[in-house]
């Protein structure tokens, strides 16, 4: 089978393309914490998919199959580094112009948290945490992806859960309690 049958016509393959790829890029990056390694990731990811696409048997199945193949190149590219380290400065995007500062600011401290949480689990937990809660597969599909029984996707999920859980409410501010007195 050609490409063009595969995915419609040449205009609606890119577009296609072009969607998948930002998804593949967004999970790489949740992974790996490196832009230039998440997009390297991305962009072999759709290379061996073109490569092989003649083994796609389901069109239907193309996402799936496209983050198997992502998750084998991080595997490959895993086991090249030795000496993987994550990120220490993330840069905090900002949709609304209209928030105030001190909102803003507050905004990027939970944004921060919670991406430090991730980035604290285990990899095949973040793994799990990503696809299922992040880019909404679901459970059968993640275990084809990562080539794992459901049950150990479920164990996984949940085990992330509830470290970040942990995590997360260990690193929450204390709630102040402020008390307003009457003045006359």
């Amino acid at each position: 089978m050609n490409l063009l049958h595969l995915l419609g016509a040449d205009k609606g393959m890119r577009t296609q393309l072009k969607e998948r790829r930002s998804r593949l890029y967004r999970v790489a990056y949740s992974w790996c914490h490196d832009r230039t390694l998440a997009d390297d990731l991305a962009q072999e990811a759709l290379t061996r998919g073109l490569a092989r696409l003649h083994q796609l048997r389901d069109v239907a199945q193309l996402d799936s199959w496209l983050f198997r193949i992502l998750h084998n190149c991080w595997r490959d590219c895993y086991r090249c580094q030795k000496g993987f380290q994550d990120v220490d400065e993330l840069e905090d995007y900002h949709y609304a112009h209209t928030d105030t500062p001190e909102h803003l600011h507050a905004r990027s401290q939970v944004v921060d948290r919670v991406r430090t949480a991730v980035a604290l689990l285990p990899i095949g937990q973040r793994q799990v945490l990503t696809l299922v809660d992040l880019e909404e597969f679901s459970y059968n599909q993640v275990a084809e992806i990562l080539e794992i029984p459901i049950g150990t996707v479920m164990s996984r999920l949940c085990r992330a859960r509830q470290s970040l859980k942990v995590t997360l409410i260990e690193v929450a501010p204390q709630a102040k309690t402020v008390t307003l007195r009457s003045v006359k």
